[in-house]
């Protein structure tokens, strides 16, 4: 028997994981075995290594992951990172002055050269007080408060993280997609494990899951593999834009449908690692 030569991508929250962010014991199991027979599979998420290491504890990737959207290919095991797609500390500058100006605050997400840093310093409102109590309780070493956010700006910064009511972040991402639409990602959506604040994240434009699995794949020789991917939210459009097939999760945000190849069941289910379990084994002629 002949296996076929798909690369499997998923994103995590909401697709991989269920609700509660865990990774069922069903899923880390069959997962694991799988992997340990050769099966090509890696993830693509929003989060950091950091996290996403907590979250996969005990798996053992072969393939490196893609964080912040594509911002980093790392390394799970040691959290090193194979490239970095960080933002020009002009645009950067000029971002955080309009924020500024919409008297919003963000927490930047950067790589000093040694080590991830998220600087921040006053917290606005509950929604970043929820992000901040979350990083803390999960004892998050990137964590980096400091009194002015622009002495980070020499950093190599890969993402700006405004959290804040829907109207004002809609007007703020108005604003910067006219000032440097052509030179940013822009991500916005509801915090699944917050409802009522919303996330507007801004990335440099090569920082996409597309992008980055383009590079993936011509790194690790995988070229001539099908790519099958799965996603449930806005941010996993550019991956499934690129796919041979798209898998949206039952779960998955409006919007996604025309975007999917197929469906199938929810997060909650396992849906991805059962699919993977039947398409994997199928024979070629």
């Amino acid at each position: 028997m002949t296996l076929m030569k798909n690369l499997y991508i998923s994103d995590l929250d909401g697709t991989l994981l269920q609700d509660d962010a865990t990774l069922s014991d069903y899923a880390r199991k069959h997962l694991q075995e799988m992997l340990d027979a050769g099966l090509p599979f890696t993830v693509a998420s929003a989060r950091s290594v950091i996290f996403i290491k907590s979250l996969l504890a005990g798996l053992k990737f072969k393939l490196p992951i893609i964080e912040f959207n594509g911002a980093f290919i790392s390394d799970l095991a040691t959290g090193h990172h194979h490239f970095v797609n960080s933002i020009n500390p002009e645009l950067v500058e000029q971002i955080h002055q309009l924020t500024e100006e919409h008297e919003q605050k963000a927490f930047i997400s950067a790589f000093d050269g040694e080590r991830d840093r998220v600087y921040y310093n006053d917290m606005i409102n509950d929604g970043m007080k929820w992000y901040l109590n979350d990083r803390q309780q999960a004892r998050d070493e990137r964590l980096s408060p400091i009194d002015d956010l622009a002495d980070s700006f020499d950093k190599q910064i890969v993402c700006l993280t405004i959290i804040g009511r829907g109207h004002r972040l809609e007007a703020l991402a108005e604003a910067i997609d006219h000032d440097f639409g052509k030179k940013v990602q822009l991500n916005y959506m509801e915090n699944f494990y917050s409802p009522g604040w919303y996330w507007l994240t801004v990335h440099d434009q090569r920082a996409t899951k597309a992008q980055a699995i383009r590079r993936l794949k011509k790194l690790y020789q995988l070229e001539d593999h099908q790519l099958v991917v799965f996603g449930d939210n806005l941010n996993d459009i550019p991956m499934f834009e690129i796919a041979d097939r798209a898998y949206a999760v039952e779960n998955c945000v409006e919007g996604m449908q025309k975007y999917a190849t197929g469906f199938i069941g929810s997060n909650q289910d396992d849906a991805v690692v059962r699919f993977i379990e039947q398409d994997w084994t199928k024979t070629t002629d």
